[in-house]
Parts: C-alpha cells; sequence; structure tokens
C-alpha cells in the first residue's frame, strides 16, 4: 500500500473493562433505560492517598440503579471540572436534545452512556503551590487558583496513580512549580493521556492496565537551559518508579514541553522525548490509532468508539468519503478499514517531492478518484495522519488522502467528488462560509460541474508512477486523461461537541430546505457535565419532517337536489 500527503488547498477557479448502558428516548418526557450493568462507583469517602497497587486492583462489576449513579468526589464543591454529581446516566440537557430532535422529526432519538466514573484518559492539569506542597489539578472557577485534586473520581485510574507518583518526585527532589506572579520555577503544567492497548493482555484487561504518557511542560526554551537537569532528574524518578522495572509498569513514556509564555497558552512548540516509548497507540473505530503528545485526543476514548460504530452504519458501503476538521483523520480511516470506501483506486502519501507508486501498472487503467479526503488545519496532524496509515490492513484498497488546508476557505471545493461529508468540528461550529456552501448546495450543482480540479490534473510524464508536489497542489502525471467524480454530498455526519452551536448550525441548514434531518443520537462523553456529544444524520432534501401536511380533512361534494318528475 502506497500513501500520498496532500498540502495544498484546492483551486476553485472555473476496564476498567467498559460496560455500556444505552438509554433509549421515546419522548420528551419519558425515557426507557435498559438494565444493562455499569461499573461499581468509587468509593465516596477514602482515607489518605490512594497507592499505585490500590489504584490499578480491578474493580467489581456491579449492576446499579439509576438513583447510585452519583460521582461521591470529594473535590466537587471546589473542582471546575464537573456540574453535577448525581444523575451521571442522565446529562441534565438530556430532556432538551430529546426534545429538540423531536420537534424536528426525529421521535427515536437515542442516547448512549459508556463508563460513568474513570473515563477520562487524557487530562490537561496546572501545577502550582510551592515543592513541599505540590497543587496539581484544575483552576478553580473564574480564578488562577488552582484545586487539588488527587482523587479525581473522572480520572482513568492510572492518571491518578501517576499524578501521586509527580508529587512525590517533586516533593524528594525539591523542585518549584510555576509562579505565574514572579515567573519563577519549573512545573508549569502536565498532560496525562493514558493508552489502554495493549496487544499483550487479554481485551478484557487493557483497560484497567492502562499506561500513561507523562508530558511535563517545563518554564525554560530548550533542553539547553541550566534548568535541564532538573527535568531530567524528575523524568528519571518516574521512569525508575513507574517503568517496566518498576512494581507496578504504570508510566508509558516522559515527554518535555517548553514553554515560557507568558499567556495561557499551555503547551510551547518544543518537544523532546525523554523516555519509555515513542509511539502512543490507542485501538478505536477499528483501527490502531497514533498520537503524539501535541495531538488531539478523545479524553472519553471508549465512548468515541461507541460513536464511530453507529456512525459506520450511515456509510453506504463504498461511498466516497469528505472528512472536514478530520484532525489525524481518526474518522476517514476508520470508514476505510471498515471497507466502507471504494475500491479500486490508489491511496495517498505524504507531501514529500518524489513517492514510488505501488504498482506502475494500475495507473494507468485508474479513474482518479479519492474514496476518503481528510481535511485539517493543523498541521501537527500530519505525523500522526502518517503513522496510522502505516498500521492499516494491507487488504485496504481504497484511495486515502490528507490535506492541510482550512476549510473556511472555498469549501465548496471540498465537496466535490464526495458522496457523503463527515463534519467535526470544534465546540463553535461549523464555518460561516461552510454552512453557506451547504445551504447553496443544490444551486451549486452546476457550478461544480465548472470547478477546475480540486487536487489532481492529468499531464504527460515518461515515469506515470512518480508523483510531484507543487506548490499548492499535487499533481499526479498519466498518458491518458482520467475524469473526476463531480458529485455533492448526498449524506452530511455532523459530530457535535458544543450543543449550542450545533442547534444554531442545524436550523440554518434545515432553513434552507437543501437538507433535513434523518437521524440523531447522543453520546455521554462526559459524565458529571451538561455536555453531550451529538451525532447527526442529514440527507440531501426538505424531507417529510418539513413538508407541509395536507389536511385529513375532504370537502365534501354538494348533492344536487334530487328531481323526481
Amino acid at each position: 500500500m502506497s500513501v500520498f500527503f496532500l498540502s495544498a488547498p484546492p483551486s476553485i477557479s472555473a476496564s476498567l473493562i467498559t460496560s455500556r448502558s444505552t438509554t433509549t428516548v421515546t419522548s420528551s418526557s419519558s425515557v426507557q433505560i435498559l438494565p444493562l450493568p455499569l461499573s461499581q462507583p468509587p468509593p465516596s469517602t477514602l482515607s489518605g492517598r490512594l497507592s499505585s497497587n490500590s489504584l490499578l486492583s480491578n474493580p467489581q462489576t456491579t449492576p446499579i440503579s439509576s438513583s447510585g449513579c452519583s460521582l461521591n468526589c470529594p473535590h466537587f464543591d471546589s473542582c471546575s471540572g464537573c456540574t453535577h454529581e448525581d444523575n451521571l446516566h442522565r446529562p441534565v440537557i438530556l430532556e432538551e436534545a430529546t426534545t429538540f430532535f423531536k420537534k424536528l422529526g426525529v421521535s427515536d432519538f437515542t442516547f448512549d452512556t459508556c463508563r460513568l466514573w474513570g473515563w477520562r484518559c487524557r487530562a490537561k492539569l496546572a501545577i502550582r503551590g510551592s515543592w513541599s506542597d505540590p497543587l496539581i489539578g484544575l483552576y478553580q472557577e473564574g480564578t488562577h487558583n488552582v484545586v487539588d485534586i488527587p482523587d479525581c473520581k473522572a480520572h482513568h485510574p492510572s492518571i491518578n496513580a501517576a499524578v501521586e507518583l509527580l508529587r512525590k518526585g517533586i516533593k524528594i527532589l525539591n523542585i518549584d512549580p510555576y509562579d505565574e506572579d514572579e515567573r519563577t520555577g519549573y512545573l508549569r503544567y502536565v498532560q496525562m493521556a493514558v493508552t489502554t492497548y495493549n496487544t499483550s493482555l487479554p481485551a478484557s484487561e487493557r483497560y484497567r492496565s492502562g499506561r500513561v504518557q507523562v508530558s511535563i511542560v517545563w518554564n525554560s526554551r530548550s533542553e539547553t537551559s541550566p534548568s535541564f537537569e532538573k527535568l531530567n532528574d524528575l523524568a528519571t524518578f518516574m521512569w525508575r518508579n513507574g517503568g517496566p522495572n518498576s512494581k507496578v509498569h504504570l508510566i508509558h513514556s516522559v515527554w518535555a514541553n517548553f514553554q515560557t509564555s507568558t499567556n495561557n497558552v499551555i503547551f510551547g512548540n518544543r518537544w523532546r522525548h525523554l523516555l519509555g516509548e515513542r509511539d502512543f497507540w490507542e485501538h478505536v473505530g477499528g483501527i490502531d490509532v497514533y498520537l503524539a503528545p501535541s495531538s488531539f485526543g478523545q479524553a472519553n476514548t471508549r465512548a468515541f468508539d461507541s460513536l464511530l460504530q453507529k456512525l459506520h452504519k450511515y456509510v453506504p458501503l463504498g461511498a466516497s468519503v469528505t472528512d472536514l476538521y478530520a484532525g489525524a483523520g481518526v474518522i476517514g480511516l476508520s470508514l476505510a478499514s471498515a471497507r466502507k470506501c471504494r475500491k479500486e483506486v490508489f491511496i495517498c502519501c505524504s507531501d514529500c517531492f518524489e513517492v514510488s507508486f505501488i504498482s506502475s501498472t494500475k495507473i494507468f487503467n485508474l479513474n482518479i478518484f479519492r474514496s476518503v479526503r481528510c481535511v485539517e488545519i493543523n498541521k501537527e496532524s500530519k505525523l500522526a495522519f502518517e503513522k496510522t496509515i502505516d498500521r492499516l490492513p494491507s487488504s485496504i484498497d481504497s484511495s486515502i488522502s490528507w490535506h492541510l488546508a482550512d476549510t473556511s476557505v472555498e469549501p465548496l471545493s471540498w465537496l466535490v467528488g464526495s458522496e457523503v461529508l463527515v463534519v467535526d468540528p470544534p465546540r463553535k461550529g461549523l464555518d460561516p462560509s461552510l454552512i453557506s456552501a451547504l445551504q447553496a448546495i443544490r444551486s451549486a450543482e452546476r457550478k461544480a460541474m465548472t470547478l477546475e480540479s480540486p487536487t489532481f490534473k492529468a499531464k504527460d510524464e515518461k515515469r506515470p508512477w512518480i508523483l510531484r508536489a507543487r506548490e499548492d497542489s499535487i499533481e499526479i502525471p498519466s498518458r491518458t486523461t482520467q475524469e473526476e467524480s463531480r458529485s455533492l454530498p448526498q449524506t452530511l455526519i455532523y459530530i457535535s461537541c458544543g450543543w449550542e452551536s450545533f442547534k444554531d448550525n442545524c436550523m440554518a441548514l434545515l432553513s434552507s430546505k437543501a437538507w433535513h434531518l434523518s437521524k440523531a443520537h447522543g453520546f455521554n462523553f462526559f459524565p458529571g457535565t451538561q455536555s453531550i456529544e451529538i451525532l447527526a444524520v442529514f440527507k440531501r432534501g426538505a424531507g417529510a419532517s418539513v413538508k407541509k401536511k395536507k389536511s385529513g380533512k375532504k370537502k365534501k361534494k354538494k348533492n344536487k337536489p334530487s328531481v323526481s318528475l
């Protein structure tokens, strides 16, 4: 399998074991809860700090009642992370979402909730205080005062254990946390990311045995600063006490990020791998996914996996897909792996200047067409895409490409050639220009036929299997002119992490009558908060839900008076 990356935008000139509880919403006032077991909640009171061994002990799995879905967290009153303690399986916003979708004709809205405790596998924590009493946690609401959260019930137990190990290292090595006022000290933040994918263990044991990638944000410009020795000592301490030769293999790797900025940006641009494994992998959506420390990763990996499995059902077999706001392309690659994408086309690769094609004979009979096209504005995602695609099954024979581009610029050009459009925007929702393009998609059909090729042009070349990168496009030379699909999406799959922005975007799409809402599902990505993840499926056309219903009353015909002779 050969792969190319496309960096230029197109031209537009001419468990703990996972236990799942599924709630099927039948109306705005009634909810059917399927009696599936949930993991037992953590104890409500803790005597002292838990050790690594006790944090990683195997919890019992027992059915609990709805009233038992309580957080029981000692930090709830001071920590800004969670907003409600009770009914974790039913966020406050669920009733509003149910009513919203019912009014739009979706009466079978469903809500899936996976783990309620220990679900967070990725956490960014501030470090303040002093070396003798370090505070590692989140800012108190509306302030820059850090709340220490050693026993967070949302964190995967491995994160809590790694935090305690870090705390111990700070004290023993006398390492000063960062002071925002004086701009002194060393430790600013730490990112803890858990990988629960370990093929050496049975699948049932992988979640609870998750290992932590520790990324320390250090207050210096680089590893050449005088303080680097202290950083190296801290990393060595954590590796010695949590690495493969320790009693509990807790630490996956230790990384350093160097940041001296006075703003609120957590990470700087300079990274260094210090100890442990360099590559961090997770398994979601049926594929192995690589994540660099700088990559965006879902905090709730089990809930994200559930969403991807549901998403697969709405992509027709053999469809061409464009994945916007794609990040490392996890959604698009997951669809390719599920054999949902058109075959007998090539796979695209890096933005290097020359890459050999997998087979020089294939290109002559090739209809140039990209089955999965991933578009992302963050250049840091490129490495993750490249490594992830290397682990895809060799049996995949679909076209896959990744583009470094701004979705808001000439968005129509990214829609051309796709039957299914998947969007996973940030919390603020879709870019206005993309919404406008989707609203006017019916009138864009004719314009799409005149657009210049979004990525490829045919060009004579003595070696047609060679790819050459240009300043703003990738060209695939061929001895024959190839045709490209000019179709526009018939299905729009919207994944939303921002409820308010989704509602606005949804109503904007429906108001144009270019789309109608076909299905909607909710996912409990962040138990204990008012957030809800939405998977919504839109189809082209106004749809039955927005058509005016004809009155069932029929006008009675007036009978003419009979005349008897």
